[in-house]
């Protein structure tokens, strides 16, 4: 995608990979954004350590590294996979006598090789888009202090129902969620939200579009790559101008949580059901729909050996044992090749915007892909699911063996690079269809 930000993944020696670096070499900023800004989410992330121990994931050339340091007095890991930028930091920290202050790491930013709770705060701006959102949160998890804070900025659609073009850009590039949807995402990966603010659009163009647009007209086109390269821009920047209002970049402030401001308890876990669960879900979904028809189906379905999968029952509960949430995967099949039916989702009317439905669902599409599964279904609400990665399943080439809407079928492929069957999907019996 060469859309916003800095590139995560190590650059090749392909013409167009060489095309982009070039067009956007010593530019004031790879992606939006601004000193401004990075100050005003600094204010926003305070108080912080005296000398705060920092994570810049995604660094690129190391604007916000250098902020951090000088101004912020922070010790600086800087982690980058594209060499020259990382030299050019260096270069520059030791310039400004900061040395001593920022260590720059050539890795991937989700594989940093460091233990736990060892950075008091993580910055990612405009870089995260490189592993996704929802990767990025899980990586990180473990690397943030108790009391550390995560700084991550974001693309995401500002409308509920976007222009077309803009939809079908984004959805080809990066699939856009809703800032409801991403907040979701973070309770599930085990934050708290602190603040959100979008960036101003000034941060849009000042330092990054103007100047790469500058760059662009006197970019050499006849350079191997360049066409494709300011093709690719030029389409980006338009859909900006174009449909801008509806998608932006956000900043999200998460904070872990393990604890409340006065130190409570208040995180949950999702893991695969034990016997001792097996009331509980069923109490779960018994207050969760109207009817007992989805607990029957989920009680026939564990007797079936033919659909029941050990280790994809999931259900999320409170460190005290009160379950929760609750997300099952089972055998269903495409034109006989297998694939996996998600269904039924719950969670306790009480506990429902939490995070702890979504948990759920997570940990057992995570113990899926684990499995060397690939292909999962889902027929649910449009709004909602997509923010797992599923799509209308009729891009796939599948269809339901009943009457459904286009929107409310979807499927979602956890690797890929897998090919993916086509054809009409067969549900286990308990399902009745």
């Amino acid at each position: 995608m060469n859309n916003s930000d800095t590139p995560d993944h190590a650059p090749g020696s392909d013409p167009g990979t060489q095309a982009f670096f070039t067009l956007h070499h010593d530019l004031p900023r790879q992606g939006p954004g601004s000193d401004a800004t990075t100050r005003r989410l600094l204010e926003m992330a305070g108080p912080l350590p005296e000398h705060p121990r920092v994570l810049d994931a995604g660094c690129g050339p190391g604007r916000s590294t250098l902020l951090l340091a000088e101004e912020a007095g922070a010790h600086v890991t800087a982690v980058d996979l594209h060499q020259p930028y990382l030299d050019g930091l260096a270069a520059e920290a030791a310039r400004r006598g900061l040395s001593d202050q920022v260590t720059v790491v050539n890795c991937s930013m989700d594989r940093l090789p460091v233990p736990d709770h060892s950075f008091d705060v993580i910055w990612a701006e405009g870089s995260v888009y490189t592993i996704g959102f929802d990767v990025a949160l899980r990586a990180w998890r473990r690397l943030l202090a108790p009391d550390g804070v995560l700084v991550v900025t974001e693309i995401e659609w500002t409308v509920p129902s976007p222009a077309a073009p803009a939809r079908a850009y984004w959805d080809a590039a990066y699939p856009l969620r809703t800032h409801a949807a991403n907040t979701d995402a973070a309770q599930a990966a085990g934050y708290r939200l602190r603040a959100h603010w979008p960036l101003p659009e000034s941060d849009w163009w000042d330092e990054y579009y103007t100047p790469l647009t500058q760059r662009m007209d006197r970019a050499d086109a006849q350079r191997p790559g360049m066409p494709q390269a300011l093709a690719a821009h030029r389409t980006e920047i338009n859909m900006r101008r174009e449909h801008g209002s509806d998608y932006d970049y956000a900043a999200y402030l998460l904070h872990p949580h393990d604890t409340t401001e006065n130190g409570t308890m208040t995180t949950w876990t999702a893991c695969p059901e034990a016997a001792d669960d097996i009331s509980a879900i069923r109490d779960i979904l018994l207050a969760a729909f109207p009817t007992a028809q989805e607990a029957d189906i989920v009680d026939a379905l564990r007797a079936d050996p033919q659909a029941w999968i050990d280790g994809l029952s999931m259900v999320t509960a409170t460190p005290d044992g009160i379950r929760l949430g609750y997300a099952l995967l089972t055998r269903c099949h495409v034109d006989g090749v297998p694939a996996l039916a998600l269904a039924p989702c719950a969670v306790l009317p009480s506990a429902q915007r939490t995070g702890a439905g979504s948990a759920a669902i997570r940990a057992a599409l995570d113990a899926a892909r684990t499995m060397g599964e690939n292909l999962v279904l889902v027929l649910g609400h449009a709004d909602y699911y997509p923010r797992f990665g599923f799509t209308p399943a009729s891009r796939f080439g599948i269809q339901a063996p009943f009457e459904a809407p286009d929107e409310a079928m979807m499927a979602m492929a956890l690797d890929d690079t897998r090919p993916v069957p086509t054809g009409t999907i067969h549900y286990p019996a308990a399902f009745g269809v």
